[in-house]
């Protein structure tokens, strides 16, 4: 399980044993608000809090009714090889259900709750119950090599054809001498349908490369090395570099390919190796302050050196070799910041992917309403609030504490590439260092951006559907625009005969722009244009109403106002749940065409 699990406690006759639980593995407790009077954060609505849980991928622990987290996981239920492990345990501790993820960990997690609690695992998975191991999830530090026939020589066993142990008894199974094998190798060996392999990930690959390799370079490097030493790629547990390199493609995309974590080190970590690498280089030390790369990263790892420095024009590679499995990942992960759009504010708006950004992050970045409208999902979290106006230092702490290897979410409103922080990331990472950018480090670290449910669409939702034709969105805010551009586009799409958003409409000094706006639309478009103005949209205190263009009046509008003013051709209906608004795109003209011309639809 790459999260930590979160105890779910729904009633206080079930909150001493979620107390117990969470003690047992480590884990937060979230409770129920108004039922539950002690826990790590509280949420509202069980379903809808269970639900984003689950598709941030993050393992439950209910001590509730089986059938609350059913419901609540139902509609998400897609792929049983990804979906995070649920379990639920009855108020009074006695029963422990894996309801599911039994073969990503629920059912040895189930049964080391039921230890702990004096119970008994309701197991159901037929391998487990066959033979106490589901055997497409190895203990940790071992890698199933064909996963792909794992069902097949699940079934095989189930029918009665016993059970053939070659190598380590990973499982503690009885070996019956049955037709079904399990072989445990570090070698490249074949499997089958009834030939489960497994890898023992005791080496380490230690890489190095010219800067901006070719990946195909380096990747036939590996493979050659690998093959010539009878390692298997699956005995793999991690691949190593000097932290200069974190950016590397080539290096980064052989980890993606072996499917295991690119770790980094110092220079001076390297160095330290120096007096075991069997090629040291005084021209490498020259260049990048150590003695070796590709030796020195895999010595780091720990291990003894197998397979020395091996090498092309512009690529090197090395090997070690622990006695047991790496399980404890030396040195530092890259470092990872996801620039996160979380929508208005209301869970049920924001995507899966963004939650599971935000589940994987060690530290949250942003303006305090921000994370705090993340409720449960940020608890336990290191937070790092900003306030408003504060947005470039936001931006650069973020980058700054990915660059020691962290994995941080800055968090954002709405869509983070609209009038959000998106942009002023990748400014800062383009800036040069005399330019105020940010460090070295900071430019190698991994920015993903994630999108959200933006204040436009919100708005256009709630209103029906104004952004039916071309539109537009503008921002009245002239902190970091001048005030003659922002006319400028006015003019523009007035005559453009957009539909238009305004964000940031006003401020508390800014009160004049938006009646401008107001005036020079007046000039190209009907004084009966409908407006909508939508206030903290998808928030309790959402407000919502319509006006006519000429009776727009600034004092309805604050900061957290959306205003969206229609086109020419925008109508505004009265309809069974109300008023919509809406932009016809031109399909009645098409119909009548069509018909003029003897068409059919």
């Amino acid at each position: 399980m790459a999260l930590t699990p979160v105890v779910l406690a729904l009633s206080a006759s079930g909150e001493p044993v979620a107390q117990r639980v969470a003690a047992l593995i480590g884990a937060q407790i979230h409770g129920r608000a108004g039922r539950v009077m002690k826990a790590d954060a509280f949420f509202p609505n069980a379903l809808d809090h269970a639900r984003d849980l689950f598709a941030a991928g993050v393992p439950m622990i209910g001590v509730c009714a089986s059938g609350i987290l059913i419901r609540a996981v139902a509609p998400l239920l897609a792929d049983k090889t990804s979906e995070p492990p649920v379990i639920s345990i009855s108020d009074d501790g006695a029963v422990v259900v894996p309801l599911l993820g039994g073969h990503r960990g629920a059912n040895r997690l189930a049964a080391t709750l039921a230890e702990g609690l004096g119970t008994t695992a309701a197991i159901t998975t037929a391998g487990d119950v066959a033979m106490g191991a589901a055997l497409d999830a190895p203990p940790a530090g071992y890698r199933l090599a064909n996963p792909e026939n794992a069902k097949s020589a699940m079934a095989a066993l189930l029918s009665g054809t016993g059970l053939r142990i070659t190598g380590e008894n990973i499982f503690d199974v009885k070996d019956t001498g049955g037709a079904v094998e399990l072989i445990v190798s570090e070698a490249p060996t074949e499997g089958g349908d009834e030939r489960l392999v497994y890898h023992p990930q005791r080496y380490a690959l230690g890489l190095g490369c010219a800067r901006n390799a070719d990946v195909q370079e380096l990747w036939d490097l590996v493979r050659k090395t690998l093959a010539e030493a009878a390692i298997a790629p699956g005995a793999i547990a991690c691949v190593a570099s000097i932290d200069l390199k974190a950016d590397e493609p080539a290096m980064n995309e052989v980890a993606r390919r072996l499917n295991v974590p690119l770790r980094l080190f110092t220079a001076a970590e390297l160095e330290a190796q120096a007096d075991a690498l069997a090629n040291p280089s005084d021209i490498v030390f020259a260049e990048v302050g150590c003695h070796g790369v590709s030796e020195g990263a895999a010595l780091a790892c720990g291990g003894t050196l197998v397979v020395p420095k091996q090498k092309t024009a512009s690529t090197t590679c090395a090997l070690t070799r622990s006695e047991a499995p790496i399980t404890d990942m030396p040195g530092r992960a890259r470092g990872r910041l996801s620039v996160v759009g979380i929508g208005p504010g209301q869970s049920a708006w924001r995507t899966p992917e963004v939650s599971r950004f935000v589940a994987e992050a060690e530290e949250l970045v942003g303006y305090g309403l921000y994370i705090d409208l993340l409720g449960p999902l940020a608890a336990g979290k290191t937070r790092s609030d900003f306030p408003l106006g504060g947005e470039e230092a936001r931006c650069r702490y973020a980058l700054e504490q990915a660059a020691l290897g962290k994995n941080v979410a800055l968090v954002c409103s709405g869509d983070a590439g609209i009038y959000a922080m998106g942009a002023l990331v990748f400014e800062l990472l383009d800036r040069a260092p005399n330019q105020h950018g940010v460090s070295d480090a900071a430019r190698r670290v991994e920015v993903v951006c994630s999108p959200g449910v933006s204040a436009l669409q919100a708005a256009a939702a709630r209103a029906g559907a104004p952004l039916g034709h071309d539109f537009c969105t503008i921002s009245l805010s002239d902190l970091l625009t001048p005030r003659g551009d922002i006319i400028r586009r006015l003019h523009a799409a007035a005559e453009g005969d957009f539909v238009i958003a305004f964000y940031n409409p006003v401020s508390k000094t800014r009160r004049t722009l938006l009646a401008e706006a107001r005036d020079i639309l007046l000039a190209h478009r009907p004084a009966d244009t409908p407006v909508m103005l939508a206030s903290s949209l998808g928030r309790p205190e959402e407000h919502v109403r319509y006006r006519r263009l000429d009776q727009l009046d600034v004092e309805e509008v604050d900061m957290l106002t959306v205003v969206l003013v229609g086109s020419s051709n925008t109508r505004l209906a009265q309809m069974g749940e109300g008023p919509r608004m809406f932009t016809p795109r031109g399909y009645a003209r098409k119909i009548d065409g069509d018909l003029a011309s003897g068409g059919t639809q």
